[in-house]
């Protein structure tokens, strides 16, 4: 069966943005491979007598922060460095989805992780196409398959733990939820906005 995570597709007017601020769409993803590296660890840290959880998420979590740091290394190439940026609601707002109580908050904690690196997969794909900079056209390229690779890995995670059927009606809900908060774009371009 085909796993649809994403409900909608970004908007032109987002693509317009990230195009045009390249540096600050490259200080917030280096904020993003950062805090994908700490929700891996942090899940491993939580769950830490779940069987194959470590295995998995382990290397996840020195692959994103491989990417941060190729991020870094271009922001440094080009004269900037991190600092910090305000950051959209996006991840905030998928938080307070998670549920509480266990069984259901490792679920939820699962995807919303997969939504989120389906979206930077859809994006990055975006900027890859479009991004007239060669240098950061091939980074985005470069990590695509990494972000898909990710957004499998949290539903193999879910599934191997809990119903189908209770997975994919989770999945609709929050899916439908995360198109909600794309539908405004943020004023500042963000790989999540």
């Amino acid at each position: 069966m085909p796993i649809k995570w994403l409900q909608s597709s970004t908007s032109n007017a987002w693509l317009e943005q990230a195009l045009a601020n390249p540096i600050e769409v490259l200080i917030d993803h280096a904020h993003c491979e950062r805090k994908a590296a700490g929700a891996a660890i942090q899940l491993m840290f939580r769950y830490l007598c779940e069987p194959g959880l470590a295995e998995a998420l382990s290397p996840l979590a020195r692959e994103e922060l491989d990417h941060f740091e190729r991020v870094l290394l271009i922001l440094i190439s080009r004269g900037h460095y991190l600092k910090p940026l305000p950051s959209p609601p996006y991840g905030a707002s998928l938080a307070k989805q998670i549920r509480k109580t266990e069984p259901f908050r490792m679920l939820d904690s699962f995807l919303v992780a997969g939504l989120i690196e389906a979206r930077s997969h859809e994006r990055m794909t975006l900027l890859a196409s479009h991004s007239p900079d060669r240098e950061l056209s091939r980074l985005y390229k470069d990590l695509l398959g990494s972000e898909a690779r990710h957004s499998c890995l949290y539903w193999k995670l879910a599934d191997e733990r809990f119903p189908r059927e209770g997975i994919v009606r989770r999945l609709v809900e929050l899916s439908s939820f995360e198109a909600k908060i794309l539908t405004d774009l943020h004023p500042e371009p963000r790989i999540h906005s």
